[in-house]
């Protein structure tokens, strides 16, 4: 079974538990990042003019993705990995969904947060991962362990 662990990390937090949970899973790591990246203002939360706060207004909105490169037809299960802005996954998550084809595929979300829980993102991503299988969504410090995600890992019996 081939596993890909595909990222989208703002400020560090989210790249760095997918990569342990790359190692911890026996992996490929992808990393989702979008044609312009982020700058500190985009991420201002409390500005409603911010980029993100913009593009999170818009439930349709679709960031630019730099490169349509990710393995996703090579593998059978792909841990998505975001941080929650808005009680949801980003904007060029749903860019991501958009851009491949994820039919016969195990979608396991993963994401990072001082507290929010993935909200209506679950949803969401289900609609977007057509022909997947999604599972639930777990929260995760950026600092868990290898061992905590291998036994996280092993728990969703994926094989």
């Amino acid at each position: 079974m081939s596993k890909l662990v595909a990222y989208f990390s703002a400020s560090g937090s989210t790249g760095a538990l997918a990569k342990t949970l790359a190692a911890a899973a026996q992996a490929e790591l992808y990393e989702i990042k979008p044609a312009i990246p982020y700058e500190r203002k985009d991420l201002n939360w409390m500005d409603k003019k911010a980029r993100s706060t913009v593009e999170m207004q818009d439930p349709n909105c679709r960031p630019e993705l730099a490169d349509l490169s990710a393995p996703v037809a090579d593998a059978d299960v792909i841990f998505l990995g975001f941080p929650i802005w808005w009680y949801r996954e980003p904007s060029i998550i749903d860019s991501f969904l958009d851009a491949h084809d994820f039919t016969g595929k195990t979608l396991v979300p993963f994401f990072t947060s001082g507290g929010s829980q993935l909200g209506e993102g679950q949803g969401r991503i289900e609609k977007l991962a057509k022909g997947a299988k999604v599972l639930p969504g777990k929260r995760f410090s950026a600092r868990t362990s290898e061992r905590e995600l291998k036994t996280w890992i092993d728990a969703l019996r994926l094989a």
